[in-house]
């Protein structure tokens, strides 16, 4: 799910939420993601969580990726934090 956090937020321009099924998935997910930002765009991120893999944080400072597993994302629901009030959580995944 990608949302736009331009004129709510200062920490970034967009906000990317993402699901993998186990911890060694999302572990996967996120270390291919920043090899791939580095590699394809030149861009430095930094991650946190990657260890554990039940919840990992890219920051490339204009983008801020969270990659979750399942029942870690259902219990925070983080998206609906940042989503206008009445808009279904699932609009945008």
């Amino acid at each position: 799910m990608q949302i736009d956090l331009r004129g709510k937020s200062s920490i970034g321009d967009y906000m990317v939420v993402a699901t993998g099924r186990s911890s060694r998935q999302v572990s996967a997910m996120s270390e291919k993601l920043v090899e791939r930002l580095k590699s394809d765009f030149g861009r430095n991120a930094r991650i946190e969580g990657k260890e554990t893999g039940d919840w990992v944080l890219i920051d490339t400072g204009d983008v801020i990726v969270h990659v979750f597993r399942p029942e870690v994302r259902d219990f925070y629901q983080l998206e609906k934090m940042w989503l206008p009030a009445g808009a279904p959580a699932t609009a945008s995944t």
